[in-house]
């Protein structure tokens, strides 16, 4: 069970396919989650991979002391780690290099805000630029490392195009659709430095309220206690 009552941003299902999804073809030896909110995909990745040391970084002090507890009251504790800053700080002074880098980063390129600060902060683009994003996975990225994160669907072709000029290459697309007939909503990205012809597929969540694809169940039935 992750607690997330302080957290601006719950749970969804864009953090839970993110986590389910993300390749782990590298065999990561540390992974890095920037924006971990609750921690679930530190989590995630603690239950995947044979990762020996996952480190976080949450700004927001809330989200930040509920992570730590979330990493605290979990199997995996010894090696996850919770850093209470912002990107910024934490790529002036980089320790190490990462097998895997995973962001569920906040979006919202729409110029409006609410009453709401802190899931303000949570939901928009300019609490974490893509371009702050991609420039961080590309200093701290190891030589076979693989950056992974979903955005939303009318943003990939320019995040895409944004990682290329720093030599970070497609290596898996998944565009997601909630149902069969939606339109496409989210991307699902993996890049790596070697450029090649990327795997590109389609998932769809629902075939209808509730009732699941086989393809969503086989990719998250690990994470959730009922499906």
């Amino acid at each position: 069970m992750v607690n997330q009552d302080r957290c601006a941003m719950k749970i969804g299902t864009d953090g839970v396919l993110l986590g389910a999804w993300t390749p782990l073809i590298n065999n990561p030896y540390n992974v890095l989650d920037i924006g971990a909110g609750t921690g679930i995909l530190s989590l995630m990745l603690a239950q995947r991979s044979n990762a020996e040391q996952i480190d976080a970084i949450e700004i927001d002090e809330d989200a930040y002391e509920q992570c730590v507890e979330n990493f605290e009251s979990s199997p995996w504790g010894d090696k996850l780690f919770c850093f209470h800053a912002g990107l910024d700080e934490f790529v002036d002074e980089p320790e190490d290099e990462y097998d895997l880098i995973i962001s569920n980063p906040p979006f919202y390129t729409e110029d409006y805000k609410t009453e709401n600060t802190s899931r303000d902060l949570a939901r928009f683009e300019d609490a974490l630029p893509f371009e702050e994003l991609i420039k961080a996975a590309a200093l701290l990225l190891s030589d076979n490392g693989i950056f992974s994160v979903i955005i939303p669907y009318k943003e990939e072709e320019r995040f895409v195009s944004l990682c290329k000029e720093l030599d970070l290459f497609p290596l898996k697309i998944t565009r997601v659709k909630g149902t069969p007939t939606a339109e496409i909503k989210r991307s699902l990205l993996a890049f790596w430095r070697m450029e090649q012809t990327p795997l590109i597929d389609e998932l769809v969540i629902e075939i209808s309220r509730h009732n699941y694809t086989p393809e969503y169940i086989e990719l998250t039935k690990e994470f959730y206690l009922k499906m």
